[in-house]
């Protein structure tokens, strides 16, 4: 099973482009990786 490399949980992981991080976390550091939001 895998977990979010920053809390640990099981769910909503995100493995695109090796994140390996859950939808909650991720939406906290995705402006710090570079993403941004478009739409």
């Amino acid at each position: 099973m895998r977990t979010c490399v920053r809390c640990g949980t099981h769910q909503a992981i995100i493995r695109k482009y090796g994140l390996n991080m859950c939808r909650r976390c991720f939406r906290e550091t995705a402006e710090t990786l570079g993403f941004r939001k478009y739409g």
